[in-house]
């Protein structure tokens, strides 16, 4: 088991690394408020004996948790919400209504991961995905309001990434919780000129024309803080939703731009593109960090990002 790993923000917001993958990758959170607490995304299977150490350390009762909230049903946000529930008895999921039949039957889940990555490296990556019974299960259209203490959540719809995707917005620390939503942006590339930020275009639904409309209703609530899931707290939304929204175009430019057949081959011929666009934009951004190092930490993204966007590409093709 890893030593705690979180941070504590203001408004009793705790970022709590997953352990995924690598340190600092992927993050969940711990919400509190007048003895009652919520997780938003819950890491993997493999992440919640840690989930529940920090409660233990934090004097929180596996009781007190009343909503476990995963923004997708993506498995480094949701694979542990089946045992995560399990160890909570009073808590409810809440679930966008596309990803609910997910997490009370998993095994559309489990088949589609376990042909991408095998059986073996599956186990090791997500562990046992438990279902849900569907009486525990709230399914979340959007303007779902949820309340806990004295705090109130809204949920927003938020396709673009994934259309069973959505945010929660949190009026009392004026915090916007995005998933996927808001990109990624990892701390080791923060230099002088604040965060590096991007769009994680992961398969099988990215959808960029619904991505900008999503960032634009994001920021109209006026966020002071963005939570990610990769990775943290990253302040002026409204600046980065504009970088953001510039990148999404960007990155669909690059994948329309490839004259590769549709596949692997444009998968890599994609992904070389990425990379030379994410290398000239950290460069710019006054990154130090060495091409090979940035590349050994980006390479999963990359990859993924280019399956997406073949996936869109081909979609577009077939329409």
């Amino acid at each position: 088991m890893p030593e705690l790993d979180i941070i504590e923000y203001a408004n009793h917001i705790t970022c709590i690394d997953t352990h995924y993958q690598r340190p600092e990758l992927a993050a969940c959170y711990l919400v509190e408020s007048e003895g009652e607490a919520v997780f938003i995304d819950t890491g993997t299977s493999h992440t919640v004996p840690y989930l529940m150490d920090v409660l233990k350390a934090k004097g929180i009762q596996p009781s007190q948790v009343k909503y476990v909230i995963p923004t997708h049903v993506h498995l480094d946000h949701a694979g542990g919400a089946g045992e995560l529930m399990r160890r909570l008895p009073n808590a409810s999921l809440v679930i966008h209504p596309y990803g609910a039949k997910h997490m009370i039957d998993p095994s559309k889940l489990i088949a589609g991961a376990t042909a991408v990555y095998g059986e073996e490296q599956f186990e090791r990556q997500f562990g046992k995905l438990t279902s849900i019974p569907k009486e525990r299960v709230i399914e979340a259209p959007d303007n779902t309001r949820l309340s806990f203490g004295n705090r109130e959540l809204l949920i927003l719809d938020t396709p673009g990434h994934a259309r069973h995707h959505f945010c929660v917005y949190d009026a009392m620390g004026q915090a916007m919780f995005t998933g996927d939503t808001f990109g990624l942006s990892y701390r080791e590339f923060d230099t002088e000129h604040g965060h590096f930020i991007m769009p994680t275009t992961t398969p099988v639904q990215f959808d960029p024309e619904a991505w900008q409309n999503t960032l634009e209703r994001l920021i109209t609530l006026s966020p002071e803080r963005i939570y990610l899931t990769h990775y943290g707290e990253i302040g002026r939304p409204k600046e980065m939703a504009e970088k953001l929204s510039r990148y999404i175009e960007e990155f669909a430019a690059i994948a329309r731009a490839s004259s590769a057949n549709p596949g692997e081959e444009r998968v890599a011929d994609i992904r070389n593109s990425l990379k030379d666009w994410m290398m000239d934009e950290l460069k710019a951004h006054g990154c130090r960090q060495s091409p090979e190092i940035i590349e050994q930490r980006m390479s999963m993204d990359l990859k993924l990002d280019a399956q997406g966007l073949d996936v869109w590409l081909t979609r577009l093709e077939q329409a």
